[in-house]
């Protein structure tokens, strides 16, 4: 699957609302941040709360171009959690952290303006 992070790029092939249901997005807190070695692009192992229903999950991204691992505990970020996992290098990903590509392709994660329940879905 490719990704086009171009901003001038056309909108994806329209989908029903089920299909973007199907899509479960929640909020978590970072609990745990550390810098993953041996990865392609720089990443970060980020242990993220979902609250009662979801519980901790791991996730890595490749936010190290932007984020420090300190700065990361304690933010809410937004992540798909109904994705099967990935091995990525050395470590599993349960969960795929949501962001957006700045000028210079780096990652910019997305979260809420204002703190929410942990485990509220994305509508």
């Amino acid at each position: 699957m490719h990704l086009d992070h171009d901003p001038g790029a056309p909108a994806a092939q329209q989908i029903g609302f089920a299909d973007f249901l199907k899509v479960d997005i929640r909020v978590g807190t970072v609990i745990a941040a550390e810098v993953l070695e041996g990865t392609r692009k720089p990443s970060i192992r980020l242990r993220i709360d979902f609250g009662a229903g979801i519980g901790e999950r791991k996730s890595v991204g490749q936010v190290a171009a932007l984020y420090a691992p300190e700065e990361l505990v304690g933010r809410q970020v937004a992540a798909v959690v109904n994705f099967p996992p990935r091995q990525i290098g050395k470590a599993r990903s349960e969960v795929l952290t949501l962001g957006f590509a700045d000028e210079e392709g780096r990652v910019v994660l997305f979260s809420p303006d204002s703190k929410v329940p942990d485990g509220s879905r994305l509508f």
